[in-house]
């Protein structure tokens, strides 16, 4: 663990990546340093002599070193396979951190330069000024836009907190040794013996994290809870979130001037409301979230108005105030005489007194600190912006911006976006779950005894009727079972919870597998039974959940826009929509879009579902002959892998179809996706800028022209190829998914304690039954990474062949220069190539033939393995003639950079995981065997940066 990766040896590293690889190093010295120290000098030459064979055989295919690697790993005891699994792993974690620094550190080396990055608020908004744009018109954008990452918890989440903690100390010291070594740099070195010092103490600092990582277990114990998820989530809050985006939006009003700039970018949340698959999450857990989340945001605040208190200690005697900021002042239950010249803190500790009594009532909380006793709490968040509003206006207009801007103004803003909900927490549930509770009501109330049987049109005629009387179904007396009870609670919890945290609480109802029409209905006719829904269709009704349907599958997306359009053309609809928000979310679902028909057509489907959606609401806003029309938001399901809908989110939201944008976008963060993202402030105030700038691009600039209709046919013909290649092998292959469980860690993953949901829907080994998460997670431990790249290979090589025709070689050029036009022309084309192109540099056959060597029966290994090695080699030649790149990666130089520093770390980790998996399945399954697997998984998944 003491040497930079071979690959970028001292005397060939680029000047650029120095300071990375003088990062790697001494993480790898001291983690070395702790080893031999803690375990004895035995496990540490062992852990290396590991390491030299691994990179030997990724680095010169090393036929020998193979051999002796296999035999070394083999003579391992089970204690000394954990011991080398850990260092390898807490090294992959260790080289994340040097790479984000190092990530920093050159955007800030590229804008001190004046070389400010795309991706940038700073280069959005310069391209719009180019373009003519003015400011006034960007800030009326953004007043009727919405832009939302949404936080999810799901089944392979496998960073512990205590874990997280620590990396994030080990984060910090990192950027305080650049601060020392850049101000060793402004001062003469030889008369300032303190910089030596205090490189010492930092590394004494890191030594003692890095330790505190070896001694403390990677893995849970016990299955983590819904709570357990929870508080991973609002660590993000409490780490980045909750300054960071009060910063992002000072940038926009610093570049806007004078024009005003919307709390346009709000946090979304998942957990503790995502029943879909999670026995685990009902009423408690949804009350638990927001209560927590509630007690983080207020907190916050309690800190900040302190820390107000501190600094606003003007004197009445020497600054006049505005007559409201006394008024204010004088309604302060502080009395002290030594602070009766201080309006500020006198209204300052008025306010937190109310903060501290909404604390107590809202969560049970005490605040940290007492002037006076709470009292007097806020009824609504809005309540106390406008305290602070008071107190901005008046210090601005005693020429007191300069105290305005430090605290304050970021504090306002916090509560804007925030509230006291902190994040909208969305409700989601599978349409049969809601089908079920329907047809019970409508069973016990002796109006319809077989709702379930009922065809689609009389289904929608019954629920239509129902929804135009004003009568509830539920029977006073009779006892439901458990299910109906605990899915109305839901809503009635939400109902409470809206009327305690604010109406942005809870907002979106999603519901998976939305197949037909009455699968919306049957969510509305539960929000009536509850009071979410208030009125009739007929008669002036409203709706405080936006029902969100969820389509999935290649199906579901191709039956979207025939399903909205039949579901507003119902009586009272239209109208309802209107008059609670005029807004429709439709969420779009990478994960099983991708498993049912393969990454191409996946995404092809999703784009024409969302042309076809656009057009749609576009015809509906025709339709409505002056009325109010409806804002169609698409909330995007992507996932951490390519293969799940992964990769750049800017170049993602560029990409979407003409006029799907427009100022509107949700789209969920997953995974160790979030852990990379946002764990580190400053990187997650980055990424947070990206998806505001790509939807200011997307929806001003317009970057994506329509696809020409030659683009169009030629996508279409590729889709149909490529779903044909990808089925032919996932489900139609006999033999497949016996391969697919033996040859991937799926059934260890299965067993992990890193996620509160089941891998798979049902109790059974079929590959549509198991969720899209583990499926894409397993594919990436074995190093294929099937989902994000299978199929494109045939489909491109059927496209260009002509069957022997005379003219073939004519058309063969012909269809490749079609091909080559679209990569260059159409940013949908360009993108989905560039992930592919990314997913491909991140597998690996070599590694990947190791682990079909645990599939037992030799002719079924090899007739798969070899079907997927041959799809591979054509995929890889197929985007070599489409891009003109004869290697993977020639225009990502950063993850070329992280790929080249990181991989030949993660490879003894795998070699490791294929051992005791043998071992496991052969029936040693004591504790280290088990432990072992896992936490080589944990460091798979942690130095390939994503999981699911």
């Amino acid at each position: 663990m003491t040497q930079a990766p071979k690959s970028a040896p001292p005397g060939r590293t680029k000047d650029n990546e120095r300071p990375l690889v003088e990062d790697i190093r001494l993480l790898g010295r001291i983690l070395g340093d702790v080893i031999r120290e803690q375990e004895g000098v035995a496990a540490f030459e062992l852990i290396e002599q590991i390491r030299k064979l691994s990179v030997a055989f990724r680095r010169d295919a090393d036929h020998e070193a193979d051999k002796a690697l296999k035999k070394l790993l083999k003579g391992l005891s089970g204690d000394q396979t954990v011991s080398v699994i850990r260092a390898f792993t807490y090294f992959s974690h260790l080289a994340n951190l040097a790479e984000d620094r190092h990530h920093i550190r050159r955007r800030a080396i590229h804008e001190r330069a004046g070389d400010t990055q795309e991706g940038s608020i700073e280069v959005a908004l310069a391209r719009l000024r180019w373009a003519g744009i003015a400011p006034k018109t960007i800030s009326d954008t953004l007043a009727t836009s919405f832009v939302s990452p949404v936080l999810t918890a799901h089944p392979t989440e496998v960073q512990r907190k205590s874990i997280l903690d620590a990396e994030r100390d080990i984060a910090q010291l990192l950027t305080a040794r650049d601060d020392i070594k850049v101000k060793a740099a402004s001062v003469n070195a030889n008369k300032d013996a303190l910089t030596p010092r205090e490189l010492s103490a930092n590394e004494g600092q890191m030594r003692a994290r890095v330790l505190q990582l070896w001694q403390t277990r990677l893995l849970r114990f016990t299955k983590l809870t819904v709570a357990d998820e929870v508080e991973n989530a609002l660590s993000y809050y409490e780490s980045t979130f909750l300054r960071e985006i009060p910063k992002l939006y000072a940038d926009l009003e610093r570049e806007l001037g004078q024009h005003p700039v919307h709390s346009f970018l709000r946090m979304g949340q998942w957990i503790g409301g995502d029943r879909d698959g999670n026995p685990n999450v009902n009423a408690q857990t949804l009350m638990h979230a927001l209560r927590r989340q509630a007690d983080v945001a207020l907190r916050h605040y309690l800190t900040e108005v302190h820390y107000l208190g501190g600094e606003l200690s003007l004197s009445a005697m020497l600054v006049d105030c505005l007559p409201a900021m006394q008024a204010l002042a004088d309604r302060s239950p502080d009395t002290n005489e030594h602070r009766k010249d201080e309006p500020y803190r006198r209204a300052l500790i008025g306010i937190y007194a109310r903060l501290a009594a909404v604390l107590k009532e809202l969560t049970g909380g005490d605040a940290a600190r007492h002037a006076v006793a709470p009292q007097n709490p806020y009824q609504t968040a809005e309540e106390f912006l406008a305290d602070l509003r008071t107190i901005e206006a008046s210090l601005l207009a005693q020429h007191g911006a300069a105290l305005v801007a430090q605290r304050l103004h970021p504090l306002i803003r916090a509560v804007e976006v925030f509230g006291f909900h902190l994040a909208t927490v969305d409700l989601r549930q599978s349409s049969d779950k809601h089908e079920a509770v329907v047809a019970e009501l409508l069973a016990v109330a002796r109006l319809e005894p077989g709702y379930a049987q009922l065809d689609e049109l009389a289904k929608r005629s019954l629920l239509v009727g129902l929804l135009n009387d004003a009568r509830p179904l539920r029977v006073m007396g009779n006892v439901y079972s458990e299910h109906t009870q605990s899915e109305l609670a839901i809503f009635e919890t939400a109902k409470v919870m809206r009327e305690r945290y604010g109406a942005q609480a809870i907002r979106h109802y999603i519901i998976s597998h939305t197949e037909t029409v009455s699968d919306l209905l049957e969510v509305l006719l539960l929000q009536k039974e509850v009071g979410l829904m208030r009125g009739t269709l007929d008669a002036q009704a409203t709706c405080d959940l936006i029902v969100v349907p969820l389509f999935e599958t290649i199906e579901d997306l191709r039956n979207a826009a025939p399903i909205m359009r039949e579901f507003y053309a119902l009586p009272g609809i239209t109208q309802l929509v209107r008059r609670s928000g005029a807004e429709q979310d439709i969420m779009l679902g990478y994960s099983d879009s991708n498993k049912d028909g393969g990454i191409f057509t996946s995404n092809w489907e999703l784009y024409r579902a969302e042309i076809a959606l656009v057009e749609l609401f576009d015809q509906l806003a025709r339709d409505s002959q002056g009325a109010r029309a409806i804002q169609l938001r698409m909330f995007h399901g992507r996932g951490g892998t390519v293969g799940r809908g992964g990769g750049p989110s800017y170049q993602a939201i560029l990409a979407q179809p003409p006029g799907t944008v427009r100022g509107q976008i949700r789209l969920t963060e997953q995974g160790e996706v979030i852990g990379s993202k946002y764990a580190n402030p400053e990187i997650g105030r980055r990424n947070l800028e990206t998806l505001v700038a790509a939807t200011l691009e997307a929806t001003l600039l317009q970057p994506t022209k329509s696809a020409t209709k030659p683009f169009l046919l030629a996508a279409a013909e590729l889709s149909q190829n490529s779903m044909a290649a990808y089925r032919k092998l996932v489900y139609e292959t006999p033999g497949f998914t016996e391969y697919f469980f033996d040859s991937t860690p799926i059934r260890e993953i299965a067993e992990l304690n890193i996620g509160s949901r089941p891998a798979s829907r049902k109790p059974s080994q079929k590959i549509e039954d198991l969720r899209a998460i583990p499926w894409g997670f397993s594919w990436g431990q074995c190093r294929l990474t099937l989902p994000g790249w299978y199929g494109f290979g045939s489909a491109i090589e059927l496209f260009l062949s002509q069957d022997g025709a005379p003219s073939a070689k004519t058309a063969h050029k012909d269809k490749l220069a079609l091909l080559q036009q679209m990569y260059k022309q159409w940013p949908f084309f360009k993108t989905l190539l560039s992930n592919m192109d990314m997913v491909m540099a991140k597998s690996d056959l070599a590694l990947a033939s190791r682990y079909s060597e645990l599939v037992s029966d030799a002719r079924l290994r090899k007739k798969i393995f070899t079907a997927i090695e041959l799809e591979w080699h054509r995929t890889t030649s197929a985007l070599a003639m489409i891009t003109g790149d004869k290697q993977r990666l020639a225009n990502n130089a950063a993850l070329q950079r992280s790929i080249r520093h990181r991989f030949p770390y993660i490879d003894p980790l795998h070699h490791l995981q294929v051992e005791l998996v043998r071992r496991y399945r052969a029936g040693q399954t004591d504790e280290r065997v088990q432990r072992g697997i896992h936490i080589s998984i944990n460091g798979i998944a942690a130095g390939l940066r994503n999981t699911g």
